[in-house]
């Protein structure tokens, strides 16, 4: 591709911050300390999770580098970032998050396979680029379109980088084509990330964004957009994230029979305490996150200082100074929301919080009941210890 290559080794792999906890250093895959993520409504940059299955691409020329846009339309085109550019901009507000995010807990139930995660492979940032309906527009596939004239019904997003899943080929995944031309649902080519360019760990000079969806859709250093027939056919949306029932293993497991998992359900972490934490008696607040997929909002996040026997509301918000209500135009739809509640702790306890989405859905309490193979969307009601005094639990 003119302008940008994907290096077959880690020898040119960007710099990262001190604070990050490696889960794996090739490909490199990290998460900030939970404690951060509460600490602002927009992740930065620099303490956003870093999700990779290769080689950080690297751009040698962005004056030569376009995306090809291509498949089942009338006419292929090739973008430059000048063409990008000089459509509207738009600037979405929307967390990111691994389908493994809270990988390493579910394992301890049962060993799955995968990068372990703790809780922080999530983060919130304001995207900004020109919307894919648009993108699509310039070649003739109007908004709203479910189909091309040539039976195009899916959007593949195909990066520059490679991957050993795919045998050393790209990465790559589809969203059906009336969600990429639909301009309500958000879908993005962003350049920028928190009001900067993109950097090389994000996805320079361009990615996708698809909001609400799992963070394995929005493919970063994009190289082509491929109008298809069916959903892509790649590693990642065929034999990878999909989610099956705690009775299938690696012996007995058929891709085939699940769909690729799009939007994440309903989810809530504490961030202000670790699994097991000593403190003093007293008043303590907990504070964390909870998010839901599809654009649903978060109704309620409940809080039990006693593993869940009774529980107490937490106070929710988003940006400073507007109240949150749950899907109203005033709020981020695609974006996580803060919640907080202070209690009082005399003793050694288990806090458990939970989440409810504007459909009444709920976390399930169990990881047991959700256990799947490949350790993706735990969900389960959070749980950390905590330790008072010298008192026993």
């Amino acid at each position: 591709m003119p302008g940008i290559r994907g290096p077959s080794d880690y020898s040119l792999e960007p710099p990262r911050h001190p604070c990050l906890q490696i889960n794996s250093k090739e490909p490199f895959n990290a998460e900030p300390p939970r404690s951060a993520l509460v600490s602002s409504y927009v992740t930065p940059v620099d303490l956003f999770y870093k999700r990779n299955h290769g080689p950080i691409p690297v751009v040698d020329d962005i004056e030569r580098y376009f995306v090809d846009i291509c498949g089942l339309i009338e006419t292929p085109k090739k973008l430059y970032m000048r063409d990008i550019r000089a459509l509207p901009k738009y600037n979405v507000t929307a967390t990111l998050q691994c389908a493994g995010n809270r990988r390493t807990a579910m394992s301890k139930t049962r060993k799955v396979r995968g990068v372990g995660w703790d809780v922080s492979a999530i983060g919130n940032a304001v995207w900004g680029g020109a919307k894919l309906a648009d993108i699509l527009e310039l070649i003739g596939i109007p908004k709203l379109a479910s189909s091309t004239e040539s039976s195009g019904k899916h959007v593949e997003f195909v990066s520059i980088d490679k991957c050993k899943e795919e045998n050393g080929g790209p990465y790559k995944a589809s969203i059906p084509l009336i969600q990429a031309t639909n301009p309500e649902a958000d879908v993005l080519l962003a350049y920028e990330m928190n009001g900067e360019t993109l950097n090389r760990d994000h996805g320079y000079p361009l990615r996708v964004i698809v909001p609400g969806v799992i963070g394995a859709r929005s493919v970063k250093w994009l190289d082509s957009i491929n109008i298809i027939a069916q959903e892509c056919q790649g590693f990642f949306m065929q034999k990878d994230y999909k989610m099956f029932p705690p009775s299938v293993d690696w012996d007995n497991i058929n891709w085939s029979t699940r769909r690729p998992q799009m939007d994440f359900p309903v989810q809530s972490v504490i961030c202000s305490l670790e699994d097991v934490q000593s403190i003093k008696p007293g008043k303590v607040t907990i504070s964390g996150y909870a998010a839901s997929g599809g654009g649903r909002g978060i109704e309620r996040v409940d809080v039990s200082i006693d593993s869940g026997k009774t529980w107490v509301e937490a106070s929710r918000f988003q940006k400073t100074g507007i109240p949150y209500i749950a899907d109203h135009i005033s709020s981020d739809k695609w974006a996580w929301v803060l919640f907080e509640v202070t209690v009082d702790i005399p003793k050694s306890t288990e806090i458990v919080a939970k989440a409810v989405d504007s459909a009444a859905n709920v976390q399930p309490e169990k990881v047991q009941d959700i256990w799947n193979l490949r350790g993706i969307l735990n969900t389960s009601w959070h749980r950390v210890h905590v330790l008072v005094g010298h008192s026993n639990m």
